[in-house]
């Protein structure tokens, strides 16, 4: 039997240890593209969201919004989704099962298929490259475009067309002058929203990564276009390293933001500083710059509303990854939902009447929170532990008698109640303690506290590390303000001990 990938062995820690784990998976037709959070999956996707609040949205003083996630039909109808928000569908003749056409072809080719290409020259690519069904290998029928909303009716008489957004950000356009009036905004500014999405997708794969049900933090920054290269929070970040794919490129290159300006690689100064903002949240993942690049999209890949477009990608054991889209927007959204309702969405900006231009990041948490296991999933041997940065951890501190004997598991239950109170905290008193520092380590507990025959005599404590295994001697009434220091974000690394 071959040796598991990286990949794999993920997969499986995920699911051992409560991570994640398929919805409903008791029963045998259970949707594909469901996953539920397990204790420690949903406590890790918090502690991502709260990061992205504090390196994004605190720091950037951006607004934060929690709009309804089903929205009436029109909402669609005019920002494109029911006529563009399509991918191409195929099905075997023979199994009749059913397949995405562009990744069918992919597979079979290696080349990335255009999201633009017609039904037609979806079906010419099939004859010519002979692509057969990947089950039973069977003829496949003509391409099909297939919209991938969840729509319905609602109301007593089930007579109002509405869905399920595919997006978060809808509702933050159609709320903007609302909030903007509201809040006393000025022009630029970011809001924000982090919610579930709902896509119906052809081919869920690859565990959290493609879903028809998924979590997006996503960003919109509302600017003036003609006063964009005022912008002057650049300055903070301009001499600040980015990774750039170019279309004309095979390798990235890595650019200060003002490089990327000055060369017009990027549009301007704003969407140079969000780039950076990207990357150093991700940095604070525990992601090095060197595995984070934006590729550039040609205008095949590009998605309908988009002048532009970038997409985060994160080198991984499952390849690059993207994880957040990046878009320039102009002022698409706000013009179409204008005419859609037929109500003004300019706001005053200064003494000018203006409708604002739209910068996007749309990120994906649940692939965030994959790709943060991924670069903290570390193999010593026949050691394995995740790498966590220590306040993303689900699980900061374990508490652990050395025997369930003479006293301890008594004290250790004192310390235990007292660090919960302030901590997200275990207590385990179960096998060996080579066994439990073992389980805790798997999981990414940072800390363990090990009350032994000393602390009866002393009350010090013994307190390890979980990267470097070293351990320190402490009074119990120094741990609370020790571990409050090594759990903050910017806190020292293990490397420091």
């Amino acid at each position: 039997m071959s040796e598991k990938s990286k990949s794999d062995k993920i997969s499986e820690l995920a699911l051992r240890r409560g991570f994640y784990f398929p919805a409903a998976e008791i029963y045998s037709d259970a949707p594909a593209g469901f996953w539920d959070y397990g204790p420690l999956g949903s406590v890790l996707k918090r502690r991502i969201i709260d990061v992205w609040r504090k390196t994004i949205i605190a720091r950037d003083e951006m607004l934060e919004i929690d709009g309804a996630q089903i929205l009436p039909e029109n909402v669609f109808e005019a920002s494109g989704h029911l006529k563009s928000f399509v991918d191409p569908l195929t099905e075997c003749k023979k199994c009749k099962k059913i397949f995405r056409a562009d990744r069918l072809i992919q597979d079979r080719t290696g080349k990335m298929v255009p999201e633009a290409l017609s039904t037609k020259e979806l079906d010419d690519l099939i004859h010519m490259h002979t692509v057969t069904c990947p089950e039973c290998g069977g003829e496949l029928s003509r391409v099909l475009k297939f919209n991938m909303m969840f729509r319905f009716t609602s109301g007593p008489k089930m007579d109002s067309k509405v869905a399920l957004r595919p997006e978060t950000c809808q509702s933050i356009f159609l709320d903007f002058p609302r909030i903007y009036r509201a809040m006393r905004a000025k022009l630029p500014i970011g809001i924000a929203q982090v919610g579930r999405s709902f896509r119906n997708e052809i081919s869920p794969r690859q565990s959290l990564v493609r879903l028809r049900e998924l979590i997006q933090a996503e960003v919109e920054v509302f600017f003036n276009p003609a006063k964009v290269e005022e912008f002057g929070k650049f300055d903070r970040v301009a001499d600040k390293k980015l990774n750039f794919l170019l279309l004309s490129a095979e390798q990235g290159e890595m650019l200060t933001a003002r490089e990327a300006v000055d060369r017009k690689i990027v549009q301007n100064r704003l969407v140079a500083y969000y780039l950076v903002l990207l990357t150093e949240f991700y940095e604070k993942l525990g992601i090095s710059r060197e595995k984070i690049r934006f590729r550039e999209l040609p205008s095949e890949e590009k998605p309908f509303y988009a002048q532009s477009a970038w997409d985060l990608e994160i080198e991984t054991s499952f390849g690059w990854l993207e994880t957040v889209a990046n878009h320039y927007r102009t002022d698409y959204d706000l013009r179409v939902h204008s005419e859609g309702s037929r109500t003004d969405l300019s706001v005053t900006d200064g003494n000018e009447k203006v409708l604002p231009w739209v910068w996007e990041d749309s990120m994906g948490i649940d692939r965030t929170l994959l790709v943060v296991l991924d670069a903290a999933y570390t193999a010593e041997g026949k050691r394995t532990y995740l790498k966590l940065p220590s306040y993303l951890a689900p699980i900061q501190v374990a508490v652990l008698p050395l025997v369930d004997r003479d006293g301890l598991t008594d004290k250790a239950k004192q310390i235990y109640d007292m660090l919960r109170s302030i901590f997200d905290a275990s207590f385990d008193k179960e096998d060996s303690i080579g066994r439990r520092y073992y389980r805790m380590d798997e999981i990414g507990v940072p800390f363990a506290v090990t009350i032994d025959y000393d602390t009866l005599k002393d009350d010090t404590v013994t307190v390890r590390e979980r990267d470097s295994r070293k351990q320190v001697r402490m009074k119990i009434n120094e741990i609370e303000n020790w571990l409050k220091q090594r759990l903050q974000i910017g806190c020292a690394s293990a490397n420091d001990w």
